[in-house]
Formats: C-alpha cells, structure tokens, sequence
C-alpha cells in the first residue's frame, strides 16, 4: 500500500471541516492536528472570511518599511541619471545633495539597485584572463639571461598615424636591443623584429613580458604563436603578474625615459618617430650612464649571446615516458576514439602525455605543463591558479623602480 502524501494545504481543510460538522471540541481537534488553539482559531477566522483561498500561506514581509524610497525620490534619482547617463551612484548621491539637502537620500548601494532595477546599468562582460604563469622570476646575473620585451602604449604621430614600438632590453646590461614600430601587434608582425634581433645578437635564455597580445593568450597555459616560436628556439617564456608591471620594473623605466625624450611631443610623421627612436637607442646604449649599473654604459657591459639562431627550426623533443599526440587544425587531439579540445593556438603541433592515475594524464608542451586529461569524462581539467605571491619586502631591483 503507497503511503498517504498530505500538505499544510490539506490539512488546514480538515480541521477546517471537523470544526464545522460539530464533532470535535475545539480543545481537543487542536490537540489531533498538533496545533494551537490560537493558531486553530485564526485557522477557523480566516476560512470564515475568504474561504479556501484563506488557508494559504501568507508574506510575513512587513506593509511598511521605515527604510523605503519614496517614488518622488525614486523619480529624481531616475531623471538625474537620464541626465548624467555616464555618472554612478556616488556621484548621483552628491548631485542630489547639492539640489537639495533637505531630503534624507539612501545610500550609494541603494541608488545603484534603483537603477539596475530599472534597467539603467550596463553590466560589463567578463574579461577571460591569462593562466597565471606559476614559477618564479628568474635573476639575472649575466647578458642574455633574461630579456624584457613589450609593447609600449601606442600614440598617433603629428600626421595622425599610429604608433606601436616594440621594445627589448637586455636586463642585466640594460642594453636597448630594438625599439622598432610594428604596424599592429599580431604575430606575423612582431616576429620579424625578434628573428632580426636574433641574429644580430644570438638567443637569450628567458625572455620576460607582460600577459597582453602577442605574448600570452587565454587558452590553455596562456601560450601564443610568439611564445610557441621562443620554446622551440630553446628560449623561455616567462610573464609577470597582472597588474603588476613593477616586476619589469627596469623595462618599465625605460620606457619613461624613452617617451620623455622621442615622444614628447611624437614626431610629424612615423618615419621621422622611428629616426628619432634609432637615435635614442644609440645615445641610450653608447653615451648615457645608467645609475643602475654604476654610471657605466650598456654597451660597455653588454656582449651578445654565445646562443645563435637556427636556420632551421627545430622541434621540441619529450621524454621517452611521454605518449605524443599531435594537435589537429581545429585544436582537439585525438585519444582512443575520441576527440579532446585543447588549443587552437597549438593547431599542428606535438604534446606530450604523462599518466598520473588510471584515467588522468598531465598535458604538457615542451616543458610547460598546460592541462590534465580526464579520459573517462573525455575533457580536460585546467589546472589550479597558483597562489598570489606576495610582495617582496627586501629591495629587489626586477620589483622596484630602477634608475636610468
């Protein structure tokens, strides 16, 4: 036999009739259904005056709140932001206030939820992040240990043109190995001046940059064609934190340097901001004493790297435990009989495969490891973000602002 189902509805209609046939006493009707008498009256009341509707539940909100917005501040709130649609709440609040002071306006919070419930805020959309890069900033102690690469802000030159320089310093020397203008910061841009860089003056062992385009994206272990190019090369990648461009703080510094002395104001046009860069990069690097390395010149301490550029690319090589599988041209790899998204920015390349469990495998390309594999679910498990690392409280001369 299925066990009876009830519901508060139902039962608040069976006492209601047991009480109206007459055959129970109230004391002991409300002793049967574990009630009140005051609870079974209300019951009998409310019954009495809208019948079965009356049984049901009812808001406990209060009818007044001592807290609520008046319409007529609700409506100047509206019109002063059709006015000021730009404005927020707290800027809204002070305009308010100066109109007229006599009124007890709500808070900030409260003008902002007026608003969004009248469908006056714009929410902004997610941004996807870079993976956070999640070992250390290597010291360098010798050229061509770690080069600092990016994209300084761009501007418009007198003829309205746009401006990007890509910039890369060796950190130790602080020599200005480029300071070129590229027509957009795309890899088949920025990859020229690199490869000529290359081989002027051979391979450093890391390059550090920032997590914007080219140098990261946000797929998977945030790597780009450019920092795909650099592991086969042998040079690795690594990126400061977001936000915190103080971790390239000797490039950074430059950077002022170069905009005080080329690009204020920019030049008429963009061939003469770019002679105007070369001849910074020369009295940069030949004439002007650098406090950061004991008045010296860059070029007195700078010799190019003993590591030259390959007329052939070569390809990464794993470890003879590693399964490889080659990323298709959509991005997935195949395993077993199925088909696994990774990255399209590795579309063509070779990963390697470790096992760590009986259906999990870690990823990696070169040594970087970039996701695990969960063969049973068939998808990919992305890899915990590190922990913020906190602030060096000894002086650091990457973590603080570095004299030119």
């Amino acid at each position: 036999m299925p066990w009876k189902e009830t519901s508060p509805m139902e039962e608040r209609m069976k006492f209601v009739v047991y009480y109206l046939w007459h055959e129970w006493p109230m004391a002991a009707l409300c002793r049967e259904f574990g009630i009140s008498r005051k609870t079974g009256y209300k019951w009998i009341s409310r019954y009495l005056e809208h019948q079965e509707p009356g049984l049901a539940d009812r808001s406990r909100a209060p009818h007044h709140h001592p807290q609520t917005v008046s319409l007529t501040a609700q409506q100047a709130i509206l019109a002063a932001r059709v006015a000021h649609s730009t404005w927020g709440p707290k800027k809204l609040k002070v305009l308010l206030q100066r109109q007229d002071d006599s009124v007890r306006w709500p808070s900030a919070s409260t003008i902002g939820d007026i608003l969004s419930r009248h469908g006056l805020v714009s929410r902004r959309r997610r941004r996807r992040t870079t993976q956070r890069y999640d070992r250390p900033l290597r010291h360098c102690r010798n050229a061509n240990d770690v080069w600092s690469a990016d994209l300084k802000g761009w501007f418009r030159t007198g003829d309205g043109a746009r401006c990007d320089p890509l910039t890369i310093t060796d950190n130790d020397s602080r020599y200005l190995l480029s300071c070129q203008t590229v027509a957009t910061n795309s890899f088949v841009a920025v990859q020229p001046v690199f490869e000529a860089v290359f081989r002027r003056y051979g391979m450093p062992v890391m390059i550090r940059t920032d997590n914007g385009v080219p140098f990261a994206t946000t797929t998977v272990g945030g790597l780009s064609r450019l920092s795909i190019w650099w592991l086969k090369l042998g040079i690795l990648p690594e990126r400061i934190e977001p936000g915190k461009p103080a971790q390239n703080g000797r490039h950074e510094r430059m950077h002022r340097t170069l905009k005080q002395e080329t690009a204020s104001p920019p030049k008429a046009s963009l061939r003469a901001q770019q002679q105007a860069f070369d001849r910074f990069r020369h009295e940069y690097n030949q004439q002007r004493p650098h406090e950061g390395i004991d008045m010296q010149t860059p070029a007195s301490r700078y010799q190019p790297s003993d590591r030259e550029y390959p007329n052939i690319l070569p390809e990464i090589r794993y470890p003879d435990d590693m399964m490889l599988r080659k990323v298709h041209s959509q991005g997935d790899l195949r395993w077993m009989s199925r088909q696994i998204y990774l990255s399209v920015t590795l579309a063509g390349e070779w990963v390697g495969c470790r096992q760590v469990d009986d259906h999990l495998w870690d990823i990696y390309f070169a040594h970087i490891r970039l996701a695990q594999m969960d063969t049973y679910a068939g998808r990919l498990k992305h890899l915990p973000q590190p922990p913020v690392r906190r602030k060096n409280t000894k002086p650091n001369m990457d973590n603080n602002q570095q004299k030119v």
